[in-house]
């Protein structure tokens, strides 16, 4: 079982790696667009994939992961079992803040909350999330970055106007 490790490599400077795991691919590129067109300070490399293990085959040129995002339809059966199956080749490294979850099709509440992802705005907001949990992950933020501000990107949440519908 080849395990994918936090620490395995040496970081780049200036540079962190986001790992996009999507089973079905229907939001994964989306968002790694949206990350790329969102960040200007750092060097953002994002690698997809639709589940773990990462082949052998490019391991030395691969670069280090420093945050893997896993992409769940909660209406897939096939989606689930494939989050489930990847995360025994994960280090348990990756649990201690290197590990994120990205649900779509979820009810949070109202419509609009639940077709929010779907939107140009919705992708746009995960990407800002992302990117922060990334910086921090990769040791680019400074360290005024508390958990509970993280805690609080990682809340189903809706922009206000949205709530009225």
């Amino acid at each position: 079982m080849a395990l994918l490790t936090p620490y395995s490599k040496i970081p780049e400077l200036n540079t962190a790696t986001i790992l996009l795991i999507e089973n079905e691919e229907r939001f994964q590129t989306k968002l790694a667009d949206a990350i790329v067109q969102q960040e200007k300070d750092v060097n953002v490399n994002v690698r997809l994939a639709r589940k773990l293990p990462l082949p052998l085959e490019n391991g030395d040129s691969r670069p280090r992961v420093d945050l893997v995002v896993f992409v769940v339809s909660l209406r897939s059966e096939r989606s689930l079992q494939a989050v489930e199956s990847s995360l025994n080749y994960l280090a348990s490294d990756y649990y201690l803040g290197k590990v994120c979850f990205v649900v779509t099709d979820a009810r949070c509440g109202t419509l609009a909350q639940e077709r929010m992802l779907r939107t140009e705005e919705g992708i746009a907001m995960a990407a800002m999330r992302l990117l922060t949990i990334l910086k921090v992950s990769a040791g680019l933020s400074p360290m005024a970055t508390t958990a509970l501000y993280l805690s609080s990107l990682t809340r189903c949440a809706a922009a206000p106007e949205l709530d009225d519908d």
